[in-house]
C-alpha cells in the first residue's frame, strides 16, 4: 500500500490563537475497551420526552436490541481516528459513548480518558462533540453564533479582544468569510446553506481548542473540496495542538482516507478492523480479502463490512462473510490490540496529565454574570424576531380592534357584555402565553443538553436570563391589547382602574408562561406538552365556574390552582363595586353585586389573590428549574 498521502491545506495560527491554544493544552489518550451498549427497542412514554427507557424495562431482554458490541481501540493525542461502517452500523452510538452524552439504555465496557474513567468536569469541558444537524438560534448571524460561544466557553485569562480575534481565525480557518453576516436559519426561514451550517457546528466546538474532539460525519453535505478543507483543518488540530481526533465519516474520497492515522470499520455493531491506516490492505488479504482492481480503499472496507465480495449479493452469503470478518477480528487482531495498548499505557503518563487538568481548570470558563450577560443578549436578539415578527404584531392588531368594535362603548349599563369581554381578555392572554411557552425548552432541548453536557454556562444562569429577556417580549403585546380595547369597550374610565387593569391583565401573562414552562420542561414532545396544556386550562375553566354555576364538591376544590380564577375576580374588582349602580331597562336599576356572575365569584379580597399569583408565578418557574436539571442530570 502506498504511503499515507499530505493534502493538507496550511494554516497559519497567530499570536494571540497561540495563547488560546495553551489554555486547553491537555493531550488526551483516548482508550475504549469492549464497549457494549443495549438499548430497548420498546418505546414508552416518559415526561422528558421521546426517550428510550433505561431502567426496569430493559430487564425484559426480548426487547433489547445490542447496538456495539465490544469495541475496542486506542486514540493517542495527535492522531485522527476514522470510524467508517454501512449506514446505520452504529458509528454515531459509539461516538456519543465517548464523549459521555448517550442518553438511556445499558452502556458496559470501559472508557477512560488518560487513564481515568468520565468523571471530571475539566475532562467534559476539554471534550468537543459536533452532531450531524445541531440546532442554533435562527436568527443569529453566523459572527454572533461563534462569538456567543467564545464569550461563553473561553476563559475569562482570555481578553474580549483576543476572543473576537479567536472567532475570526475560526471563520476563517473554515471558509465561512463570505457567509458571517448571513443569519443560520431553520425550518422555516432560509439561512447559511447545509454545508455552512455544517462548518459552524465545527467551528462551535474548535474554538476552545478541545483536548479531544468527536465529529459525527462532518463532510456530510459538503462538496469534495470543501470536505478536503475540513478534514485538512482537522488533521493540523490533530498534528499541531496535539489533539486526538475521531471521525465518523460516510464516504471519503481517496485523497480524504489516507489524512487518518488510525481506521476503525465495523458493521451491525461489531468490530471488523481496528488499526493503522497503511496497514489495512495487508490486513484484509492475510485473511483473503483482495481487490483484483484498483478502488477507492474506502470501497474496498465499507464492501465486506456489507456482506459484498466481488459483487456477490446473496443474503446467505453476505452474512457468512460478515461473521468471518467478526471472527477473523477476534482471532487476528484483538490480542494483538490488548498487547500493543498495554505497551502505550505504560509508556504514557497520561495520569499525571489528567491530575493537573483538574487542578488547573476551574469550573466553569465564566462568571455567573458574565454568563447570563451573554445569554441574555442572545435570546433577545433571538426573541425580538419572533415576538415582533409581522404576523405576531399583525395578529395582536386584528384581535385588539376587532375586539374594541364587538363590545364599542359598553357602559356599565351592558355589564354582562363588559364581564363577556373579561372573560374573552382572560382566556386569550392565558392560553396564548402559555401554550408558546411550552414549545421553548422542547425546541432548545438538543442544544441545551449539548451545552449543558460541555459545561458552557449554569443552568441556573440560562434560565433566569430566558425568564428576564421574555419579560419585554411578551409584555409588550397585552400593553398594546390593553390600550387600544380598554378604551374602545368602554370600561371604567379613571387612571386607576386602567393601571389596575393592565397590571392584572400582564399578571396574568406571566403566571401562564409560567405553566407554560412547567409542561414543557416536564413533556419534551411538543405535541404531548401541547395536548396536556389543553387539558390542563379546560379543567381550570370548568372547575372555576365560568360555564357552569354548581360545580360538584369533589372537583370545586381545583379552582383554588387556577389562575384564570384568580385574575378574573381582580379584573372584576378593578372595574366594580358592590354598591355601583347600573341599569337593565328604563327606570330599573340593580346594585352590582346582585349580578348572578358577581355574586358567584364575588368582590373584594384582593390581597388573597395578589398573594395566589404571586406564589403561582414563583412557584411554576421553581417547579421548571427541577424539571430542567432533572433533565441536565439524566444526560
Amino acid at each position: 500500500m502506498a504511503e499515507r498521502e499530505e493534502h493538507i491545506y496550511p494554516v497559519q495560527f497567530s499570536e494571540q490563537e497561540a495563547s488560546i491554544k495553551k489554555v486547553n493544552s491537555h493531550p488526551v489518550m483516548l482508550k475504549f475497551n469492549n464497549v457494549t451498549y443495549k438499548i430497548n427497542t420498546k418505546k414508552i412514554g416518559s415526561w422528558v420526552g421521546e426517550r428510550t427507557c433505561s431502567k426496569s424495562k430493559l430487564d425484559d431482554d426480548s426487547n433489547e436490541k445490542v447496538i456495539l458490541k465490544g469495541i475496542t481501540g486506542t486514540v493517542q493525542p495527535g492522531e485522527m481516528l476514522a470510524i467508517l461502517g454501512p449506514s446505520g452500523c452504529g458509528k454515531t452510538y459509539l461516538l456519543t459513548a465517548l464523549g459521555g452524552r448517550l442518553l438511556g439504555g445499558k452502556l458496559s465496557g470501559t472508557i477512560t480518558y488518560n487513564g481515568k474513567p468520565y468523571l471530571s468536569n475539566a475532562m467534559n469541558r476539554n471534550i468537543g462533540y459536533v452532531a450531524q444537524d445541531d440546532r442554533f438560534y435562527a436568527h443569529l448571524t453566523v459572527t454572533e453564533t461563534l462569538m456567543f460561544t467564545a464569550l461563553l466557553q473561553l476563559p475569562n485569562t482570555i481578553t474580549k479582544e483576543e476572543k473576537i480575534i479567536r472567532t475570526e481565525e475560526v471563520i476563517k480557518q473554515l471558509g465561512l468569510t463570505g457567509c458571517k453576516n448571513s443569519i443560520m436559519g431553520g425550518p422555516f426561514i432560509r439561512g447559511v446553506s447545509g454545508g455552512e451550517r455544517k462548518r459552524v457546528c465545527i467551528g462551535l466546538e474548535i474554538l476552545t481548542n478541545p483536548s479531544l474532539l468527536l465529529l459525527d460525519e462532518p463532510t456530510s453535505g459538503l462538496d469534495s473540496t470543501s470536505a478536503q478543507q475540513v478534514v485538512s483543518m482537522l488533521s493540523v488540530l490533530a498534528s499541531e495542538s496535539h489533539q486526538t481526533v475521531l471521525v465518523s465519516i460516510h464516504q471519503p474520497s481517496r485523497k480524504l482516507i489516507y489524512m487518518f492515522h488510525k481506521i476503525l470499520l465495523f458493521s451491525d455493531g461489531n468490530p471488523l478492523y481496528f488499526g493503522r491506516g497503511n496497514e489495512t490492505i495487508e490486513y484484509f488479504s492475510s485473511i483473503g480479502y483482495f481487490s483484483p482492481v484498483a478502488v477507492n480503499l474506502c470501497d474496498f472496507l465499507v464492501d465486506p463490512a456489507n456482506g459484498v465480495y466481488l459483487g456477490d449479493l446473496d443474503d446467505e452469503r453476505r452474512k457468512d462473510i460478515k461473521q468471518g470478518l467478526v471472527l477473523d477480528y477476534k482471532s487476528n487482531l484483538l490480542n494483538r490490540m490488548k498487547k500493543e495498548e498495554k505497551l502505550e499505557v505504560d509508556n504514557n503518563n497520561g495520569s499525571g496529565r489528567h491530575d493537573r487538568m483538574d487542578k488547573n481548570i476551574c469550573q466553569w470558563p465564566t462568571t455567573w454574570g458574565q454568563q447570563f450577560s451573554v445569554l441574555l443578549k442572545g435570546v433577545l436578539l433571538e426573541r425580538k424576531h419572533e415576538s415582533f415578527s409581522i404576523m405576531q404584531v399583525g395578529q395582536l392588531l386584528v384581535v385588539s380592534f376587532l375586539s374594541g368594535i364587538l363590545w364599542w362603548n359598553s357602559s356599565i349599563n351592558h355589564l354582562d357584555d363588559q364581564i363577556g369581554f373579561i372573560f374573552t381578555a382572560i382566556m386569550h392572554w392565558s392560553l396564548y402565553p402559555m401554550f408558546t411557552t411550552i414549545l421553548t425548552f422542547p425546541q432548545e432541548r438538543i442544544m441545551l443538553i449539548k451545552e449543558q453536557s460541555s459545561r458552557m454556562y449554569r443552568l441556573s444562569s440560562y434560565f433566569i436570563a430566558r425568564n428576564v429577556a421574555d419579560l419585554p417580549m411578551e409584555l409588550a403585546l397585552p400593553i398594546i391589547f390593553v390600550i387600544i380595547t380598554y378604551w374602545m369597550v368602554g370600561l371604567k374610565p379613571t387612571v386607576g382602574s386602567f393601571s389596575v387593569t393592565l397590571f392584572v391583565i400582564l399578571y396574568n401573562v406571566l403566571v401562564s408562561q409560567g405553566l407554560g414552562l412547567v409542561i414543557g420542561s416536564a413533556i419534551m414532545n411538543p405535541t404531548i406538552g401541547s395536548a396536556f396544556g389543553g387539558i390542563i386550562s379546560q379543567a381550570f375553566l370548568l372547575a372555576s365556574g365560568f360555564y357552569i354555576k354548581n360545580v360538584p364538591s369533589f372537583v370545586a376544590w381545583i379552582k383554588y390552582f387556577s389562575h384564570n380564577y384568580y385574575v378574573y375576580k381582580l379584573l372584576l374588582g378593578s372595574q366594580y363595586k358592590n354598591d355601583d349602580l347600573y341599569q337593565c331597562g328604563p327606570n330599573v336599576s340593580y346594585r352590582v353585586g346582585s349580578n348572578p356572575t358577581i355574586k358567584q365569584f364575588g368582590l373584594g379580597n384582593e390581597v388573597i389573590s395578589v398573594v395566589a399569583l404571586g406564589l403561582m408565578l414563583v412557584g411554576y418557574r421553581v417547579i421548571a428549574y427541577i424539571f430542567l436539571k432533572r433533565l441536565r442530570e439524566t444526560k
